[in-house]
C-alpha cells in the first residue's frame, strides 16, 4: 500500500480546504459516503443537541475515510451545524431552498456549531468543537432577490445560504465568536492538534 498523505480531510468542503491550505497544510480531500440528512433526521429524533450532533457526524466522516488507510494516516473530519429558535438547518441545495431559509434567518439570531475530529492509525484522539452566534438584519425582499441573483452555485451548498468571507457579509449586523469557526472549522484548535502530532513545528 503507497504511503498515506501527510494530511487526508474527509470533507469535499471547498472552504476547509482552503482555510487548511492558507495556512501552510498540505493535503488531500476525500469525500465520505455518509447520509446527511438521513443521520440528521435520526439525530434529532433522538433529542441530540447540535453541538453533540456536530461532533457526531464529524466523527463518522472521519472514521469512514480513515478505514480506507492503513498505516500512520491522519484523518481530519468536520460539520457544521446551523441552529435556529431550537431548530435545525441544513444546506439548501437549491436556489429556491436558499431564498426560503434566508428568510427564516432573516432578522433573527442564529448560531452555529463547527466541530473537528482527529483520526490516527484508525482510532479517534481528538476531537473540537466551537460556537458562533450570528444576527442577521431585516433586509429587504428587494435585497433578497439581489443577492440570490449575484451568489455564486457554491452558496447553495453552505448551510445558510451565506459566505461570510464574500457577499455574505452584507447580510449580518453583528457576530460573535471565532471567524474560522463560522467559515465551518475550528482552525486555530486543529493547527494545536497538529502540532502535537508531530505534523506542524511547534
Amino acid at each position: 500500500m503507497a504511503e498515506p498523505p501527510l494530511l487526508i480531510l474527509a470533507s469535499q468542503s471547498p472552504a476547509r480546504r482552503r482555510m487548511l491550505e492558507a495556512a501552510g497544510l498540505s493535503l488531500v480531500a476525500e469525500a465520505a459516503s455518509v447520509d446527511e440528512s438521513e443521520m440528521k433526521h435520526a439525530l434529532a429524533a433522538e433529542g441530540v443537541s447540535a453541538q453533540d450532533a456536530a461532533v457526531i457526524l464529524a466523527e463518522v466522516k472521519a472514521q469512514r475515510v480513515a478505514a480506507r488507510y492503513g498505516g500512520d494516516a491522519l484523518v481530519l473530519g468536520a460539520d457544521q451545524m446551523l441552529e435556529v429558535e431550537g431548530r435545525w438547518l441544513d444546506k439548501p441545495e437549491t436556489l429556491d431552498g436558499a431564498r426560503e431559509q434566508l428568510r427564516q434567518l432573516r432578522g433573527r439570531q442564529h448560531r452555529l456549531w463547527s466541530a473537528a475530529v482527529l483520526f490516527r492509525s484508525g482510532a479517534r484522539i481528538c476531537h473540537h468543537v466551537a460556537h458562533a452566534d450570528l444576527w442577521m438584519r431585516p433586509f429587504t425582499d428587494e435585497f433578497l432577490e439581489d443577492y440570490l441573483a449575484r451568489a455564486d452555485d457554491g452558496v447553495w451548498q453552505s448551510v445558510g445560504a451565506y459566505h461570510l468571507e464574500g457577499a455574505g457579509a452584507q447580510l449580518f449586523t453583528k457576530t460573535s465568536g471565532d471567524y474560522f469557526t463560522i467559515l465551518g472549522l475550528p482552525l486555530l484548535q486543529v493547527l494545536q492538534a497538529l502540532r502535537d502530532q508531530g505534523v506542524l513545528r511547534r
